[in-house]
């Protein structure tokens, strides 16, 4: 009976300590590895946990994020301070680095590559208020061989559809497969994506187009008071 309480003090002290170095370890690469599979952020435990974003993306863009001889990657790693590692066969882009706002405005603008933008396009959203859109066709259409008509109602004849939504809220739009992009400023953005919804709803062109025109005075009105 002596003997007991202070040996089994002593073995439960030691156990506590190896407990609590192993627990810390396996924490911090469960949260990188969850970060990889859910394209979230991780969250930091020490200066040297990193953010990770993985994204899959259409296996026909991947040769558009990377650039000829590499030179969009190279480029973008070096302006962000991020790496990026490309898996062309499994179309997989992860993106990782300290900074988690640089991390996630590269994991926007390969989204944005991804639905069809050109590599200078996407890198607006590298600006400041800059946002991407995406519209899901489908969530317009019952059936799939509806989507070439609604595409064409977007793009319209000889893309005079596509082209006047962008000169009236001074955003680009690109209609890639079965979803439309938009790339401009969060005010710009919800304008634009407003008129294509309208037109994927069964809108005349006549009457989105009068929308945009208003839409548009409204929005010089309130540059011109400073709103």
């Amino acid at each position: 009976m002596n003997e007991s309480p202070p040996k089994t003090t002593v073995k439960k002290t030691t156990v506590k300590k190896t407990t609590v170095k192993k627990t810390t370890v396996k924490k911090t690469t469960v949260k990188k590895t969850t970060a990889r599979k859910t394209s979230s952020a991780t969250i930091p435990v020490s200066a040297d946990v990193e953010y990770t974003y993985t994204l899959k993306i259409p296996k026909d863009r991947i040769a558009v994020v990377i650039g000829k001889a590499g030179e969009k990657k190279t480029e973008f790693q070096k302006e962000l301070g991020v790496r990026m590692q490309i898996d062309s066969k499994e179309g997989e882009v992860v993106i990782t680095g300290k900074d988690s706002l640089k991390v996630y405005m590269l994991h926007e603008v390969v989204r944005a590559i991804a639905r069809g933008f050109n590599p200078e396009t996407a890198s607006l959203l590298l600006k400041q208020d800059y946002m991407l859109e995406i519209v899901n066709i489908m969530d317009y259409s019952k059936k799939k061989n509806h989507v070439p008509r609604l595409r064409g109602r977007v793009i319209g004849t000889k893309g005079k559809s596509r082209a006047t939504i962008e000169e009236l809220t001074q955003t680009h739009v690109c209609v890639y497969g079965k979803t439309i992009g938009i790339i401009g400023d969060s005010g710009s953005v919800t304008i634009a994506k407003r008129a294509i919804e309208s037109l994927l709803g069964g809108s005349t062109h006549a009457t989105v187009y009068k929308f945009l025109e208003k839409s548009r005075k409204e929005m010089k009105r309130r540059e011109m008071i400073g709103y």
